[in-house]
């Protein structure tokens, strides 16, 4: 399997996996308010990754330049994107902060970990290759 099928099945199970573990709990107890914003919140996260996987898989194996504006520049513009619609939902739609933040903040930090080990092996086959 290659490294990019492989990155975008990691995102898949953590997605899936996460939304399993609190369906219970957060069904039960949250109200749906909350579950809004937090699922809300998941998929912007999911998007957001998924974008900059997009960017890696597209100038991967063009030049070293071009590669650092298209991940870096667009991580910017990834970030402001995101700012931006965090601010709309909370402060336009009303969404629960706290569950949409915690929710966005939560999923990066996953997803983080799985793009830096992804770009990890990525550069070790480019490497090699």
């Amino acid at each position: 399997m290659s490294a990019m099928r492989k990155f975008a099945l990691q995102v898949a199970v953590v997605f899936v996996a996460t939304i399993l573990c609190a369906a219970y709990p957060m069904i039960r107890y949250a109200s749906d308010e909350v579950l809004l914003a937090a699922g809300t919140g998941a998929v912007m996260s999911t998007l957001n990754v998924l974008a900059g996987f997009l960017a890696i898989h597209l100038t991967f194996h063009k030049s070293y330049t071009t590669f650092l504006k298209a991940v870096l520049g667009g991580m910017g513009v990834r970030m402001a994107v995101m700012l931006g619609l965090l601010l709309a939902l909370i402060l336009v739609v009303h969404m629960h902060p706290v569950a949409l933040t915690v929710s966005v903040v939560g999923y990066s930090l996953m997803y983080l970990v799985l793009e830096i080990v992804f770009l990890q092996k990525m550069v070790q086959v480019k490497n090699q290759g």
